[in-house]
């Protein structure tokens, strides 16, 4: 049986180029980074190299890249930094109602210590409005956090726009740019970011590897206590390997992101029309258009989300039925509920995210084997035949 990988969302398999590039440096650059000697001065300059590389990818400045262990962390950085860093200038943070538990989660705990964050509604595509973002800041607000593009449901937010409200008002702008990092445009000059979170895994790239950009004369607390590495903002001992790989994964972003988005982006809409057309009670969840290039989400009424995974599983394909992060909880999505989304319905929703590899030949055994899945588990569910009877 052929298998086929609908789960780049989750994360991405690395790239042959990657692997050689981490490999290269386990056997020949293990030195400690902050040696003196030319040991350490060589894994020194490889983790220069790349800071420059990836730097310049998204129209930042080197020494304002820092490498992290994930983007769980580069997203906590940038939040605990600036509220332990402004403590006494405010107490506000805005963000939305769609992000990533990676950031709704320290927002969490920060409440528990006093913090006050409004949460930004958004539209039933999964978009903020500005204008929300406007009558939200106050002079306590310190810091708005808002994601380029959906994780579940693929939607893309008006990060430009809403950037330059913050710079209007003072105020430091976050985007949690995890999901869009090597797969469409970024320049953080012309985005007004302030600061920036991304992940290796998610463009082909190690696991166990992220980065936060901060804009020069942005306030930082560190999380991290002990060495002076990463100018002393994240102290332990760089992965030299790991960001190896994150630099070799960018050049390859570089060189094929343009392409590869318009190929996914024509293989996305076909599989999206098909089974809205296969599959009857079927809703595409996000915008329409405003969307990841890779990312499919759709939701199927009277059918379990885990139960269609679990066959598609069995036919040799993987998809999800929300975030990795969140599989395992019995949950209802919080961002397809976020977007007027019924429990029951939320509960039928896959994603299918596509990536470097994907083929049209899978996408066309996806739309063959799918529909009839939906109707075998709706032939055995009780709701659906109560609304049928109905």
């Amino acid at each position: 049986m052929n298998r086929i990988y609908l789960d780049n969302a989750a994360t991405t398999q690395a790239a042959p180029e990657v692997i050689e590039a981490i490999q290269t440096c386990f056997r020949e650059t293990y030195g400690n980074p902050s040696s003196l000697h030319s040991f350490g001065l060589e894994a020194r300059g490889v983790i220069e190299s790349a800071r420059r590389n990836i730097a310049g990818f998204i129209n930042a400045s080197s020494d304002e890249l820092f490498f992290t262990g994930s983007g769980t962390e580069s997203n906590n950085t940038a939040i605990k930094g600036i509220v332990y860093s402004l403590r006494g200038k405010g107490d506000h943070i805005v963000t939305t109602a769609i992000e990533h538990h990676a950031i709704h989660e320290p927002l969490h705990f920060l409440e528990t210590q006093g913090l006050k964050v409004t949460y930004l509604r958004n539209d039933d595509n999964g978009q903020v409005d500005p204008d929300d973002l406007k009558k939200a800041i106050t002079g306590e607000t310190i810091l708005v956090s808002v994601m380029h593009g959906n994780n579940e449901i693929g939607t893309l937010e008006p990060i430009k726009e809403l950037g330059a409200i913050c710079r209007e008002r003072g105020v430091y702008f976050h985007t949690d740019a995890i999901q869009t990092f090597g797969h469409i445009p970024i320049d953080v000059r012309e985005m007004n970011i302030d600061l920036l979170s991304a992940s290796a895994h998610k463009l082909y790239g190690p696991k166990g590897v992220g980065l936060l950009y901060i804009r020069k004369g942005v306030q930082m607390t560190p999380l991290l206590h002990g060495g002076g590495q990463e100018k002393r903002l994240r102290a332990s001992t760089q992965d030299t390997p790991g960001i190896a790989g994150f630099s070799r994964a960018v050049e390859l972003a570089a060189s094929e992101m343009e392409k590869e988005a318009g190929r996914q982006s024509r293989l996305r809409d076909k599989l999206i029309a098909a089974l809205l057309e296969a599959v009857p009670e079927s809703t595409l969840n996000g915008h329409p258009k405003l969307r990841l290039p890779n990312n499919v989400n759709m939701s199927f009424a009277c059918v379990e989300g885990e139960a269609a995974l679990l066959n598609l599983d069995m036919e040799g394909i993987a998809v999800a039925t929300g975030s990795a992060c969140t599989s395992t909880s019995l949950e209802p999505s919080h961002v397809l509920t976020a977007c007027g989304m019924t429990h029951e319905l939320s509960h039928g929703s896959l994603r299918l995210s596509l990536g470097r590899t994907t083929t049209e030949e899978e996408i066309d055994q996806v739309i063959k084997v799918l529909p009839p899945i939906i109707a075998k588990l709706r032939a055995m569910s009780p709701l659906y035949k109560k609304q049928g009877a109905k």
